[in-house]
This record gives structure tokens, C-alpha cells and sequence, in this order.
């Protein structure tokens, strides 16, 4: 009786091994990329971070000699005040726009298809494209955006080329893409039930009253989602400072991720930069916690607070 058992519990360990063998070869493509192109480059930074190194020479150990070189370093300064400027104001502003346009999409319209189609375009315009129109949208003399205050009796500034204007000139670029989170407001406004609204409306509430009490609970968890990923890029900011303004004028759009770049690739302070990606990682971490933290508090699934 035992040695069936014993038989039996073998057949079965030997197809379990069978199957994870199998499972583990047809996923070994994407371990081996991660391995390669993921986890081998995360640790290799970490070690570069404490070493210093520019590609041309074996990289020296240092210790946390970098991270000290960082706190004196003033461009260091000056680049985590633009990105957290930035990030402060454009997240907020960015999620009120998308969730003002997810409203507008949600209207029973005519055409409502053509209109949701167009909005969310400017989202899927490349990159560099989109950065080289709107160096000529703010062009101080011939821009459309001076031109349209022109009509209102204003004066348009200068923007990208006044260290006073130039990051508002590219959070306002930034607003042209709330395409793609308007979208998931929408999705998420399409999935409140319409019991809710009828509700309030045989209680006599108004489109105010309805908006803040059971739009806003119930999109929460959106808001949520938009504001962390909001955050994230702004953090990141890099490709529209490089190609419109390379960090000028007076490094007043000198974002983090772009002194970093010029740290590695134009200076080769390969071992520098690393130190400054890894404080860019601690940074988002941080304030992602802190957003998942404090949603305790207003976030709302199915109506109870989390």
C-alpha cells in the first residue's frame, strides 16, 4: 500500500516537473530579456552610482561620494526645483482639464464619436513633431497663442525665450495632451450606474449637486490613477525641454532628467549620473506612497472609503 503510494506521488512530482520545465521554457524569452535588459542594467547602475566612472576608463570605487557631490551641486538644485515646479502644477491643473474634457466627451451630442476622436489626436502626434509646432505656437512675434491675447488686448510674453515664461510655456504644451487621460475619465464616467443619478434627480439635486456627490466619490479611484501617472512623467520630463529650449534660457527649464542626460552622454560622468537616477527613483517612490498613502482618506471603491 505504501510503496503505490509512493509510486503514485512520484508520477505526480515527475508530470509537476514536467509542466514547470515546460512553463519556464516557453517563458524564457522574456525572463532572459528581463534578466538582460532589466535587471542586469538596475543592479550595474546601483554599483555605478558608488564608483567613478566615464566609460573610457575602468570604473573607481567611491563609495557614497557622489551622493555628497550631489547635495553641493547647485545645477542639481536648480533641476529638482524646475521638475518639482512643474510637477506641482502640472499634475493638479493637468487632472482638472481631463476630467473637464472627460465631462464635455460624456455629453449625448451629435457627432460625439468625431469630437472624442479629435480631442484625443494631439496624444498620439509624435513627440518632436508636437514639441517643434509649439515652438512656433509660442513664438513671442508670429505665434498664434501671442496673436489670439493680441486679440483680447494682452500682451503675450516671451515665453520659451523669459526664464519667467519658459516653463509655462511647456506646461502648456503639456495641458495640449490630457487627450489620454480625458479618455479615462470618460471610460470610468461611463461606468457609474445610472441608477445614481436618477436617484438625485427624483431628490430634486441639481448638475453641481450630482457632479460633487456622486461623480467625483466615484471616480476617486481614477483620479487616483491619472494623478500617479501624471506625476511620474512630469518627474521625467525631458524630450520637450531638449528639442525647445535645451534647458535655457538660464537653466530655467533645466529639468531633472535633462541635467542627468547631459550628466552621462555630454560630460561622461557615467558613475554621477547613476547616482542621480537612483535619487530620482527614491524621490518618485516616495511621493507615489505618499498619493497611495493619503488616498486612504478620499478614495472611494463601490461607495465605502478604502
Amino acid at each position: 500500500m505504501a510503496s503505490r503510494f509512493l509510486c503514485k506521488r512520484l508520477r505526480i512530482s515527475k508530470v509537476a516537473l514536467r509542466n514547470t520545465v515546460l512553463g519556464l521554457l516557453f517563458a524564457s524569452p522574456w525572463i532572459i530579456g528581463f534578466l538582460i535588459f532589466t535587471l542586469y542594467p538596475v543592479v550595474a547602475s546601483l554599483y555605478y552610482s558608488c564608483t567613478q566612472y566615464n566609460i573610457l576608463t575602468p570604473p573607481k570605487w567611491v563609495g557614497l561620494e557622489n551622493y555628497k557631490d550631489l547635495l553641493k551641486d547647485e545645477l542639481f538644485w536648480t533641476s529638482l526645483y524646475n521638475t518639482l515646479y512643474m510637477t506641482i502644477i502640472g499634475v493638479p491643473m493637468g487632472t482638472v482639464l481631463a476630467f473637464a474634457a472627460a465631462l464635455l466627451l460624456n455629453l449625448k451630442v451629435r457627432g460625439i464619436a468625431l469630437y472624442r476622436t479629435v480631442y484625443y489626436l494631439p496624444s498620439i502626434v509624435p513627440l518632436v513633431v508636437s514639441s517643434i509646432l509649439w515652438m512656433w505656437f509660442l513664438n513671442p512675434r508670429y505665434g498664434p497663442v501671442n496673436f489670439f491675447l493680441s486679440l483680447l488686448g494682452l500682451k503675450g510674453p516671451g515665453w520659451l525665450a523669459d526664464p519667467a515664461w519658459s516653463k509655462a510655456g511647456i506646461l502648456l504644451m503639456g495641458f495640449w495632451w490630457v487627450g489620454g487621460p480625458a479618455i479615462i475619465f470618460l471610460a470610468g464616467l461611463q461606468d457609474i450606474p445610472a441608477e445614481l443619478y436618477e436617484s438625485a434627480e427624483l431628490d430634486g439635486a441639481n448638475w453641481w449637486q450630482k457632479t460633487w456627490s456622486i461623480t467625483l466619490p466615484m471616480l476617486t479611484p481614477v483620479i487616483l490613477f491619472n494623478a500617479i501617472v501624471g506625476t511620474i512623467n512630469y518627474f521625467q520630463t525631458f524630450a520637450r525641454a531638449y528639442i525647445m529650449t535645451e534647458g535655457g534660457p538660464i537653466n530655467s527649464t533645466l529639468f531633472y532628467v535633462l541635467y542627468l542626460y547631459r550628466t552621462a552622454f555630454e560630460y561622461l560622468k557615467m558613475g554621477y549620473a547613476s547616482a542621480m537616477a537612483w535619487i530620482l527613483l527614491v524621490v518618485i517612490l516616495i511621493v507615489t506612497l505618499i498619493l497611495f498613502t493619503t488616498s486612504a482618506k478620499w478614495v472611494y471603491y463601490g461607495g465605502e472609503s478604502r
